[in-house]
């Protein structure tokens, strides 16, 4: 049995799958919201990690053989020799490193995808420019999926090349370039931190610890293999494995991956490519998503408005959802203004201006994709909370131009487990 572990932007979720990848168990954890919430991120996560754990039924948790978590990319956070947070982690989207983007391109090549405020990389270079009390030549440079497979396995300073992507690894060699190493020995004035060793995602880390083995009745041969990012999960739970099928991510944000003979990188616009076996995924991240709509609508209140909708006509607003200023793709621009007026008296017009507002930033995302040479697009599964709105499915359909389907299973927690069961994506 194998078990997948998600951790998303609203909470956490679990699936078990056998040989036969069916899953006989799930489990989640729902994080909390609002005001008065003073735990440290890194507290609950780990909190909510043991918790999915303990929601398994314990035959099923002994008869586990491997377990592989993602986590949303470029979340990152410093812990010390012993793996302790000594930083309050910044989240896949923080972009307040917008302040050292200058520093990042005096070391990284043109384009790179590196180069965005939201990188891991220009996180790490904000941290150096922020808490110069900090001795960095002692600390680890996490991931977050790197930080919660460490509470199971126990070795510290483990990531995978889908995770430091964001950092400036070579998703080829499995090492970081000169440019980058060369870099960081010229901002820190010490030594920097430690960079995670990276390794194929999928591949097996190690055991879990006797401590979590006996704490959770696990096996003690139980392998915590490296981890991914939750788009990338979602991507391989889909079943999409042919190049030029798609895999758009309907939740909190909107995630875009085209499977891909060619590699495509250009940050000018927020793209990027993981390597997926010999194939590679292209995509980019936007900040729209679902988190705009729930700022106006209840989940009862998208379904019943959704239904007044009618798909084929075109909305005349002109809108950009966004919660906060700032995107990623296919407008790489982190002071861009959200556009949400005006606004109708009318609840469903101002619902079918966002749901076409965001289809044409994901035709437009697509488009810029085949633009700089991915393989042309010729299937879109959906996967995420959106993929249960099937008028915002029809609205998109007529922007893409392809079938658009929802996946077979959407949960990027059973991708995690279908990751664990593989080794790798064999494409």
């Amino acid at each position: 049995m194998y078990l997948g572990i998600d951790f998303g932007t609203s909470g956490a979720r679990a699936a078990v799958i056998d040989d036969e990848n069916r899953i006989l168990a799930a489990a989640e954890y729902a994080f909390p919201s609002g005001q008065g919430v003073s735990e440290p991120l890194s507290a609950l996560w780990q909190r909510a990690l043991f918790s999915l754990l303990g929601q398994i039924s314990p035959e099923i948790r002994l008869s586990l053989q491997r377990i592989l978590i993602n986590g949303t990319s470029a979340t990152v956070l410093l812990c010390d020799s012993q793996g302790e947070p000594v930083t309050e982690p910044l989240l896949y989207n923080d972009n307040r490193a917008i302040a050292v983007i200058e520093s990042l391109k005096e070391i990284a090549p043109a384009n790179h995808s590196v180069i965005s405020a939201t990188s891991s990389l220009a996180k790490l270079l904000w941290w150096q420019k922020n808490l110069n009390h900090l001795d960095f030549s002692n600390l680890y440079f996490l991931h977050q999926a790197d930080w919660l497979s460490f509470l199971l396995h126990g070795q510290l300073g483990i990531s995978d090349y889908h995770n430091t992507l964001k950092l400036g690894a070579d998703p080829e060699t499995l090492c970081y370039p000169q440019w980058l190493l060369e870099g960081l020995n010229q901002i820190f004035a010490d030594v920097p931190p430690n960079l995670p060793k990276i390794l194929q995602s999928g591949c097996p880390i190690g055991a879990v610890t006797a401590e979590i083995a006996e704490k959770f009745n696990l096996s003690k041969n139980c392998l915590v293999c490296a981890g991914t990012t939750d788009s990338i999960a979602a991507f391989l739970a889909s079943g999409a494995n042919q190049p030029g099928q798609a895999v758009t991510s309907l939740g909190s944000t909107l995630v875009l991956k085209l499977l891909s003979y060619t590699r495509v990188d250009d940050a000018r616009y927020g793209i990027y490519s993981h390597r997926l076996g010999n194939l590679w995924l292209t995509g980019g991240a936007s900040n729209t998503g679902g988190a705009v709509l729930r700022q106006f609508f209840t989940d009862e209140q998208l379904t019943e408005l959704s239904d007044r909708i009618n798909p084929q006509q075109v909305s005349p607003l002109d809108y950009y959802p966004l919660i906060t200023p700032g995107e990623r793709f296919p407008i790489n621009d982190p002071h861009l203004l959200p556009r949400l007026d005006p606004r109708p008296d009318r609840s469903q017009e101002f619902l079918h201006g966002l749901l076409e507002a965001m289809a044409k930033i994901e035709a437009k995302g697509y488009g810029l994709l085949q633009q700089f040479g991915a393989s042309s697009l010729t299937q879109v599964y959906t996967a995420g909370g959106g993929a249960k709105n099937p008028v915002w499915t029809k609205i998109r359909q007529r922007y893409l131009q392809v079938p658009v389907m929802i996946s077979p299973h959407t949960e990027a927690a059973y991708g995690s487990a279908m990751l664990a069961k593989s080794d790798s994506p064999n494409f």
